[in-house]
């Protein structure tokens, strides 16, 4: 079994802690380290303060508090989240994480934290479905890095679509809003709230059914942490499990979502 810091042997003490277990040793000098990419309302996203809020913030906060050890919020574009957590920049990626296979190869995934809903976004006028024969010829926006880009890719540029990857999906939005591109690929939820309800997404809809592809897109949100990690990914098992027994994340995904939910 490889070796661990003892900030991480804190980290799982105190979330065992929360959970229920006696390891609550020097709990209180603790951290955990949480990568994300705040430019992915509600999930993640930043207020005018600069302070970061959403879903994924606000259930890795609750965690934090509930085991007693302080959050650190380090941030990334998401693309350089699976890197940042090799490097050991942080000890978790929490951003909405899509359980793929060619993620488990690199990492190791804690249980679902909420399920996914894959919607392709376009103008209300142009009629568009998420399918090839509707998307021929046109131009649709993905969150680089994303699983959204990688069943994009796979399916649908080589049917004649030009698929055009963004560092940050405001960017995206922006585009399909002055008309740069036709669609984007993204969650569900994101797109309502983040695009389809400000003024500048009035014209746009969730077009066609929900996109369904387990094997690429996955079909919940986890968290990720370093392949082998074992005490962390552990204890963020015991948090989670926790904090869907008292209805805490149950109670985070009504005020964020409502009913729409997704993974990225």
């Amino acid at each position: 079994m490889k070796h661990f810091k003892p900030a991480f042997r804190r980290v799982a003490a105190a979330l065992f802690c929360a959970a229920g277990a006696s390891l609550c040793a020097h709990a209180s000098a603790a951290t955990l380290r949480f990568g994300t990419d705040p430019s992915y309302p509600p999930y993640e996203y930043k207020l005018p303060d600069g302070k970061l809020a959403g879903l994924d913030i606000d259930i890795g906060n609750a965690i934090c508090a509930a085991a007693k050890v302080q959050c650190v919020w380090v941030e990334s574009s998401f693309d350089g989240l699976i890197a940042g957590l090799q490097s050991r920049k942080f000890d978790a990626i929490d951003a909405s994480l899509a359980p793929t296979a060619a993620r488990r190869a690199v990492m190791d995934f804690t249980q679902p934290v909420y399920p996914a809903d894959i919607r392709l976004v376009a103008a209300r006028d142009a009629h568009l479905t998420p399918d090839v024969k509707a998307l021929a010829g046109k131009r649709v926006g993905v969150l680089q890095g994303s699983t959204q880009a990688a069943f994009a890719k796979s399916n649908w540029a080589t049917h004649g679509v030009s698929i055009q990857e963004y560092q940050d999906q405001d960017s995206i939005y922006a585009d399909l809003a002055n008309g740069r591109l036709d669609a984007t690929v993204v969650l569900g939820s994101a797109a309502r709230l983040g695009f389809l309800a400000k003024p500048q997404g009035a014209r746009f809809e969730l077009a066609g059914p929900r996109i369904d592809d387990p094997a690429i897109m996955g079909a919940s949100s986890v968290m990720g942490v370093r392949k082998g990690d074992g005490r962390t990914l552990e204890a963020l098992n015991a948090a989670l499990a926790r904090l869907k027994q008292d209805g805490t994340i149950e109670r985070l995904e009504q005020h964020y979502l409502g009913d729409a939910q997704a993974a990225k």
